[in-house]
């Protein structure tokens, strides 16, 4: 007879090799750190990352297979911040392979057309931004390029240096829902006021 123990541990190891899986190759829970999506996304919101939704990749080795979707305009993304490969990102595809793009005093323009983005998030601050002005670029085969929605406060593909063109094989994935959201300006030692922190009304919010 099998010490309890051991019966116990060996009935855990399904449940972890499915966990494992959702979360290597299916679904990833984030957690929204910086305002730079703002509106679409706050910080405090949690979020599920489809990590099919371009092909299959490889934990550790970041190898992709099955590629078969590839990431279009309008898609808020996940990836691999190269700069430390120990964060992730995330932004909005707003050019992919072959794309013009150019932004004039604020405005994007994508293969020499003015783009409406909705989403977008402009501030004014006082005088002109480094970023107001960028471009045109042309975007490489096997990359995109992607802004945060929130225009004046944003790390990303503006900033050549740092993000510039993504690679494809660098996305994690592709945001599609707010599962959970709260306030982070509530104290964790106010546990009185957890109810009030919550904000009902975005949870589960598909993200467009």
């Amino acid at each position: 007879m099998q010490p309890w123990w051991l019966d116990w541990t060996a009935g855990l190891f399904p449940v972890i090799a499915v966990v494992f899986i959702l979360r290597s190759f299916l679904f990833e829970p984030f957690k929204i750190p910086s305002g730079s999506m703002i509106p679409t996304l706050l910080v405090g919101d949690f979020i599920l990352v489809n990590k099919f939704a371009y092909g299959i990749r490889v934990p550790i080795r970041g190898t992709r297979y099955l590629g078969w979707f590839k990431p279009d305009r309008g898609d808020v993304i996940v990836f691999v911040y190269p700069e430390d490969r120990d964060k992730d990102f995330i932004k909005r595809v707003v050019g992919i392979p072959g794309d013009r793009i150019e932004i004039r005093h604020k405005i994007l323009y994508r293969n020499g057309g003015k783009i409406d983005e909705p989403w977008a998030w402009r501030t004014e601050p006082e005088g002109p931004a480094p970023r107001d002005n960028f471009g045109p670029v042309t975007v490489p085969e096997g990359h995109v390029f992607a802004l945060g929605d929130n225009r004046n406060n944003s790390l990303d593909s503006r900033i050549m240096s740092a993000v510039g063109f993504i690679p494809i094989e660098n996305l994690v994935g592709r945001a599609e829902v707010v599962f959970f959201s709260v306030d982070t300006s509530v104290e964790a030692w106010a546990f009185w006021e957890w109810p009030f922190a919550v904000r009902w009304s975005r949870l589960f919010r598909s993200i467009s």
